[in-house]
């Protein structure tokens, strides 16, 4: 078992001590407690006497985690973390920070870690066992099991900073670190509602977009600034912010090479990986986060942007509230919101997106859209709420993002194929998905041989796998010879027959093993956002610029995703910092 280090907890979780209940999580089919239960046997000997370490496991987000737990005369002195399925962006933020919530109060009856409850689950779960299997009175852990305690409104005193960053995403952080790089001597605030940093970018198993890149230029793919214009003309954005955007675009690779994080592999125009199986979303916040925290940036988890502080006809910074139930002001030059989307809040999506609230969410659970209404009430311009993006498939329950260029085949429950793969996508699919008891997507081995997440998940277990279709019919719990008879059909189509369903495979499913996973379709992104000139800043109705205010990310209207976050918040960044620097010169 190898241990997280230190070292990496005093990167990541340095500012992260603060908790926020009953954020994060997902569907899962996780039990909702784990033993020990009250069937447990009681203490059966001196805690004093207690020392050594003790396994204990017990169900996580995705199947059992485990960890070794170090005691001393009956006291918990340290924690390893063991064998797990969580998603790796999630548990290597969550776990320093559960760990030294569980060792300094000597229990896991401690507070989750919000972005990562369900990880949180498994940690104090598996600790309570391995008290158990150490022979100490090991307390009951559920899902709702926390420290207990109830804070009273407290007000404390205001903060004063140059720059306040609502939101510790990748547009948040983006903005906060290239700030800091424009004026070191700027004193910057990141704000994170979470206890973990990296919004929906830490996630990410999609390509990440880059242009003139050092990957690109070895593959010998030419594509210039004029090219990114002309090809973004029609996106729906200003000419002028798609100048700005494509300047952005072709400075990024190098400012991501700077700080360590390296997108050696291309596919295709502008897309880009660590390397053919690892997309780049986790490697990116890693870096950027601990370059945040390396320059300085003072950040502060656990902390909500609740609403602005006004001066006048300026927003002059953010009132917080923190999981303590403490609330206070944050006094800013300039405010830079990137609070992300709000693919995670049904009352919204009804609101501004109808029928897209249906669906599930492959975001974290923390997008919730929480200025949209601020943005509303103090009347900023809202542009395009009803644009939506939506993910094809989705590993159920998991909400991994999964692949659907290769050839496949959709079945029901009862093994049948419902409608011609790739016949369908947005809503009417995520629909139609939902519409069966189950949706299986049933792939051969031949899926794999050009598709890194595919590898991947199948490598670490995701989805079923056997030798035979009969063998795998089984495993999925569907009729063999429907499953069989739906593959066939499939296979003709392949072979030039027409499909009565209207698929047009190009290649048949037939190479062993054969693999089998539950899929969904997901609210991937919600494009309608603030609006925002090319300089990031943020706009009232009529056009005009809401003083001190920029905004970045999903939280504004982007025609892209990722990238787009990260370049606009450069841009923000950077802008904010200038103008600080043009006011304080002039004064």
């Amino acid at each position: 078992m190898k241990k997280l280090s230190r070292a990496l907890a005093a990167v990541l979780s340095a500012g992260m001590l603060l908790s926020l209940a009953g954020c994060g999580g997902s569907s899962s089919s996780t039990a909702s407690s784990a033993a020990p239960s009250s069937s447990a046997p009681a203490s059966t000997v001196d805690p004093a006497s207690v020392s050594g370490s003790f396994e204990g496991t017990a169900p996580s987000y995705d199947r059992d985690l485990t960890v070794t737990v170090t005691f001393d005369a009956g006291k918990i002195t340290d924690i390893e973390l063991g064998d797990n399925h969580d998603t790796s962006a999630i548990i290597s933020r969550a776990f320093p920070v559960i760990e030294e919530r569980i060792v300094e109060a000597n229990s896991p009856v401690v507070d989750s870690v919000s972005g990562a409850t369900f990880t949180s689950f498994g940690v104090k779960a598996a600790v309570a066992n391995a008290m158990a299997a150490a022979g100490l009175e090991a307390p009951e852990i559920t899902f709702a099991t926390n420290a207990g305690i109830e804070y009273a409104p407290t007000t404390l005193e205001n903060a004063e900073c140059d720059i306040v960053v609502i939101g510790g995403g990748p547009a948040g952080l983006s903005a906060a670190v290239v700030a800091k790089q424009t004026n070191p001597d700027l004193n910057v605030i990141v704000v994170e509602k979470l206890d973990i940093l990296g919004g929906n970018g830490k996630l990410d198993m999609n390509f990440f977009d880059l242009y003139g890149s050092q990957a690109m230029e070895e593959a010998g793919i030419e594509y210039t600034l004029d090219d990114f214009l002309r090809d973004y003309a029609d996106s729906g954005e200003t000419a002028e912010r798609v100048q700005v955007w494509g300047e952005e675009e072709f400075t990024t690779d190098a400012w991501l090479r700077d700080m360590g994080t390296e997108l050696n592999y291309t596919y295709g125009l502008g897309n880009h990986m660590v390397d053919a199986d690892t997309y780049a979303g986790e490697t990116i916040m890693d870096n950027m986060e601990k370059l945040a925290y390396e320059l300085g940036v003072d950040i502060r988890t656990g902390t909500a942007g609740v609403d602005f502080v006004w001066d006048g006809d300026r927003v002059a910074g953010v009132s917080v509230q923190t999981n303590h139930n403490e609330s206070y002001d944050i006094l800013a030059k300039k405010t830079i919101v990137a609070t992300g989307g709000f693919c995670a809040n049904k009352e919204l999506l009804a609101e501004y997106a109808p029928g897209y609230e249906v669906l599930n969410t492959s975001n974290q659970m923390s997008n919730t859209g929480d200025f949209v209404k601020v943005f509303e009430e103090n009347g900023m311009m809202l542009q395009n709420m009803d644009r939506m993006s939506v993910f094809s498939y989705i590993l159920k329950p998991r909400r991994d993002l999964t692949s659907s260029g290769q050839n496949f085949v959709l079945v029901n429950g009862s093994g049948e194929r419902f409608m011609g793969e790739k016949t369908l996508s947005g809503l009417d699919l995520g629909t139609t998905l939902l519409e069966q008891d189950t949706t299986w997507m049933v792939i051969d081995s031949k899926g794999l041989e050009t598709d890194g997440r595919l590898r991947k998940q199948t490598r670490l277990g995701y989805w079923l796998e056997a030798d035979t279709i009969e063998e795998l019919a089984e495993q999925m719990g569907v009729p063999a010879d429907a499953l069989q008879a739906s593959i066939d059909t499939y296979n003709a189509a392949a072979n030039g027959t027409a499909d009565p369903l209207g698929a047009e495979p190009t290649d048949t499913i037939d190479l062993a093993p054969f693999f089998a996973v539950q899929v969904e379709s997901a609210d991937h992104m919600t494009k309608g956002g603030l609006g925002c000139n090319e300089f990031a800043q943020a706009l009232y109705e009529d056009g005009s610029v809401v003083p001190d205010l920029y905004g970045a990310g999903e939280v504004t209207w982007q025609s892209g995703g990722y990238s787009q976050s990260v370049c606009f918040g450069k841009i923000a960044g950077r802008n904010a910092a200038n103008a600080i620097a043009e006011e304080s010169a002039a004064a």
